[in-house]
């Protein structure tokens, strides 16, 4: 289950603006690296939406079925708003309907993905045109 606990209006590409939902999942309760002690979150994820502002309003405090999961992406640089530390991330949490699939994880390398297909190419050395 998760909850709308907000909104935010932002702007596409093309100038035209829209309110994105905020959603959150339950309390969890997570083990500090740094000081070994539990701490309370709950993971947080944005979706779009075609709801005006005062639809989105209305909205807060709605409960949904779901849940919040994490999903593999492209690397890309957070800065930690708190620290000021800039690190490198390489997945996102979405919202994941009741009875939707799982995003799939990669469990191909990034070399691996690249990998020519060899197959494909000559093994005599004599270029032949199909």
């Amino acid at each position: 289950m998760v909850r709308i606990v907000g909104y935010r209006e932002i702007e596409n590409e093309e100038g035209t603006s829209f309110f994105l939902l905020e959603l959150q999942g339950g309390i969890e309760m997570v083990l500090s690296q740094t000081t070994n002690r539990y701490y309370a979150t709950a993971k947080r994820a944005f979706i779009s939406s075609t709801f005006n502002e005062s639809t989105c309003l209305a909205l807060v405090g709605t409960e949904m079925e779901g849940k919040i999961v994490k999903e593999e992406c492209e690397p890309y640089q957070y800065v930690i708003k708190e620290t000021g530390e800039e690190i490198t991330l390489a997945h996102r949490w979405v919202y994941l309907p009741e009875g939707a699939p799982e995003p799939q994880k990669q469990t191909k390398t990034p070399a691996e993905v690249l990998q020519a297909d060899v197959s494909t190419f000559s093994s005599n050395g004599v270029h032949e045109l199909a």
